[in-house]
């Protein structure tokens, strides 16, 4: 059968991106946010008959490595490159007793305890939030990871280009630019939340702190690689099942600012599109998101209040391009029948496609019960429904 792509993957996507239409809608799988684990990839593997293990690439959420055969079957246009940690940062994963149970214990380079019983192992969760107790005095002497240490960067350059040059593919990086989210992850939710409400000048202390972090971060991760990679990915989660986790008003306020100095501080440095990734309704946040200067936004969460995918790209289209929304992962793609998957496929994508402007992927990353037969549907379904006539 003769092949109906006319494009290369990277110049399939930088027509997507740029809302021209290209041969087909660009396919991506791997991401922080758009990946699959490492259970999912274990049956998923077997089910193709390829031998392979699930190497981890991110620890927290359990997301397997997919291999270059994989990624080559469901014909998926993006490779990834991130940049790690500090050299001076002792990681990695340790083994500990509490509550009668034994645990994987990860301890981030903020401090931030992540979690996993060996009884259920399927992700982390944060079980120490050093900053709980933290008054606006104590951040000054809290050990502040430093953002342009140059170990984080090394071999950066080397491996982006590796896949530029020698590679058809487009370039992303993986998850950055998370200044929200690191707040509660420091503070506890509960507590941050109760921040957010009663005393402003502390979030706003500790939001400075996290953004001069990825201000430095991106200094230095742009002069390795802002001229060489297409998409840069940055995102705090913002929005729950039936709408914001807090008022829009206080975002607006508090976290916004931030939020814009960081986009216009990337974009000074490149002309990579900026993802942005916020789960849940973000309805009432995309017209600030745009504001902001962001280009795409991820994960397109189809079932939550107010997010069809029709209205959005009616609303938003010419501003956003919608990257994710393939299916809904909450109910169709690990329950459904592989009809069932590839006819959500197909609906969201005849919503989400016209004009360009779309990148497919699952809403958010496939989980570790989700049956290998319907990840092969959502793929091939993603490919067939793809083209443009």
């Amino acid at each position: 059968m003769l092949s109906r792509e006319t494009l290369t993957p990277r110049e399939r996507m930088l027509k997507a991106l740029n809302h021209e239409v290209p041969d087909r809608v660009p396919i991506d799988l791997g991401g922080n946010q758009t990946g699959i684990h490492k259970n999912a990839y274990l049956a998923l593997a077997h089910r193709l008959g390829l031998p392979e293990d699930a190497p981890i690439m991110d620890a927290v959420q359990q997301l397997a490595r997919p291999s270059e055969a994989v990624l080559e079957r469901f014909h998926v246009d993006t490779r990834y490159v991130a940049a790690g940690p500090a050299a001076s940062w002792k990681g990695g994963i340790v083994q500990a007793e509490r509550d009668g149970k034994h645990w994987h214990d990860l301890t981030d380079e903020w401090g931030v305890r992540w979690s996993m019983p060996d009884d259920q192992a399927l992700y982390m969760d944060i079980t120490h939030h050093p900053l709980a107790g933290a008054s606006i005095e104590d951040l000054a002497d809290y050990p502040w990871p430093k953002g342009d240490d140059p170990s984080r960067f090394a071999g950066l350059r080397e491996r982006a280009l590796e896949i530029r040059k020698n590679t058809p593919y487009a370039v992303v990086s993986g998850i950055s630019g998370v200044v929200y989210e690191t707040c509660w992850y420091l503070r506890g939710l509960e507590q941050w939340f109760i921040d957010l409400k009663t005393d402003p000048a502390f979030c706003a202390a500790l939001l400075d702190k996290t953004l001069r972090f990825w201000l430095d971060w991106f200094r230095l991760f742009l002069k390795e690689a802002g001229d060489v990679v297409d998409v840069i990915m940055i995102g705090d989660d913002l929005g729950g099942q039936s709408g914001p986790l807090f008022d829009p008003a206080i975002y607006r306020d508090l976290v916004k600012p931030r939020h814009e100095r960081l986009v216009w501080h990337i974009r000074e440095g490149t002309k990579a599109k900026i993802w942005y990734h916020t789960c849940g309704s973000c309805l009432a946040f995309i017209p600030d998101l745009i504001d902001n200067g962001i280009h795409i936004l991820n994960p397109v969460q189809t079932t939550a209040r107010g997010m069809e995918p029709s209205e959005l790209k009616r609303r938003f289209g010419h501003d956003l391009v919608f990257w994710g929304g393939g299916c809904d992962s909450q109910r169709v793609l690990p329950r459904g029948t592989p009809a069932e998957v590839a006819e959500d496929v197909r609906r969201n994508m005849a919503a989400f496609m016209p004009g360009g402007g779309y990148v497919f992927a699952n809403v958010h990353n496939i989980q570790g019960d989700v049956p290998p037969e319907n990840i092969e549907a959502l793929f091939d379904a993603a490919y067939e429904y793809g083209f443009y006539d």
